[in-house]
């Protein structure tokens, strides 16, 4: 059968989408190469060369690293993969900050050496400068792999679960079922207790209904093939574009893994 991805929810930053005809392995799949598989730029090195703020350099280098960086992943190569040595245009980029309290110094104030390469939000507290305080420095961006650190994790909260199927039989409509459901799904109809399509979504399969039903007349279930989605992006990163990095990775490394069971 055909895999099918039925979208929900999608803006820029975050989605929920049921994915269809699917293995839990290949779900669970998605969820890890979103997480830690798909390359992006973060903040690895830092030349301080004035500060003079209440934060220690490591202090404020470890707070750079955060900043999450908008990322092309066809432009730039993780430094692990770059035959360089981590000097060239592919695997680096130089973002440079110099700023004098009293002042708050954002994520806005970082000036990058290449214009598509920015701070995903421009309001990010950096450090809290009093009068007379400086901080000059060059931070030095790498492409690397969330499984190497969380800085170059994109995606965040990126999690599934199995569709529910929830199935009423014979209800004597008692109610009981709709006081203890704890998500307030569970309607009296015309045919005894249902669920609305919409709202089946939101059953947690705590099968507390089925517990409270004298009369067995509810089974509540899983749909091994089938799994509802929820991702989001720290910005380097649409949402889409890292649903569809984590497919082309998963691609690759299934073609890899090919190549080399055809050579034994």
């Amino acid at each position: 059968m055909t895999m099918e991805v039925d979208i929900l929810e999608l803006s820029e930053r975050s989605a929920k989408f049921i994915l269809s005809n699917a293995s839990a392995a290949f779900a669970n799949g998605i969820r890890r190469a979103a997480l830690s598989d798909v390359p992006t730029l973060a903040i690895d090195d830092v030349n301080i060369y004035n500060n003079t703020s209440v934060l220690f350099d490591e202090q404020l280098a470890l707070r750079l690293g955060l900043i999450p960086l908008t990322t092309d992943i066809e432009e730039f190569v993780p430094v692990e993969e770059c035959t360089c040595g981590s000097e060239c245009p592919a695997c680096k980029v130089s973002l440079t900050l110099s700023a004098e309290g009293p002042r708050i110094v954002y994520s806005g104030d970082l000036v990058s050496s290449d214009e598509k390469v920015q701070p995903a939000d421009q309001n990010i507290p950096i450090i809290d400068l009093k009068e007379g305080q400086k901080v000059v420095l060059e931070a030095i961006a790498h492409m690397g792999y969330g499984y190497t650190h969380a800085k170059w994790q994109a995606g965040v909260a990126c999690g599934y679960k199995n569709m529910p199927v929830v199935k009423f039989e014979n209800c004597d409509q008692c109610g009981a079922c709709v006081n203890e459901c704890p998500k307030n799904i569970i309607h009296l109809g015309p045919n005894g207790a249902e669920i609305s399509d919409d709202d089946i979504l939101k059953c947690i399969l705590c099968k507390l209904c089925a517990s409270a039903c004298e009369i067995d007349a509810i089974t509540v279930s899983e749909d091994e093939k089938s799994f509802v989605f929820t991702m989001e992006s720290d910005g380097s990163y649409t949402v889409q574009q890292l649903i569809i990095n984590a497919g082309t990775t998963i691609k690759e490394k299934a073609s890899r893994l090919g190549q080399i069971l055809e050579s034994l």
